[in-house]
């Protein structure tokens, strides 16, 4: 069958006929010259196709304590408080200071407000070439343990993972440890 004009194929066929795009440029609408007899279609508005904005993914955040100058980590284990206990917090900034570090130049970060939180996105958001772990609660999610309070190495970053306060809090001698541990870091 050869049919030469397209208008008649809407007679003959009444489904949809869609070309690809390559076969596109080889057909051509031929001008349909008007006739009276001939029953013209109405052009027919189509409404514009809405497009779907897609959200851009937010960038990582997490809520920490200190100014984050010198990419020193402090990651502690506190599900009470929002970063740490008050007298834990000044028994810990006493200690920084003692190594020549402020507050302003440590990350101080609460593991128990992001349980989920996996080691590689802390890193990635914190950068730290530092990292001190107080207590084994303290441990990322995807971490490998590390030996108590012998200094280590992970991805270029120096690492202790030593007592948390609660237990250096109790004990004379678990303060002795950390704080010869603290210097070596």
């Amino acid at each position: 069958m050869n049919i030469e004009n397209p208008i008649a194929f809407s007679f003959i066929m009444q489904d949809d006929i869609y070309l690809l795009d390559k076969d596109k440029l080889t057909y051509s609408t031929p001008a349909v010259p008007k006739q009276d007899n001939i029953l013209a279609e109405p052009e027919q508005e189509y409404a514009p196709v809405p497009t779907i904005a897609i959200a851009e993914p937010q960038p990582l955040s997490f809520n920490y304590l200190g100014g984050h100058k010198k990419n020193f980590l402090v990651i502690v284990h506190y599900p009470e408080h929002d970063t740490m206990h008050d007298k834990h917090l000044a028994a810990l900034e006493s200690t920084l200071t003692r190594l020549g570090f402020s507050r302003d130049d440590v990350a101080i970060f609460n593991r128990a407000k992001y349980l989920d939180a996996e080691f590689n996105t802390l890193s990635d958001f914190f950068k730290p070439q530092k990292l001190l772990l107080l207590g084994k609660g303290s441990l990322p999610a995807s971490i490998e343990a590390f030996e108590l309070n012998k200094p280590s190495q992970l991805n270029g970053c120096q690492v202790l993972l030593t007592f948390s306060f609660d237990e250096m809090m109790e004990s004379v001698e678990n303060k002795k440890v950390f704080w010869e541990q603290m210097k070596q870091l």
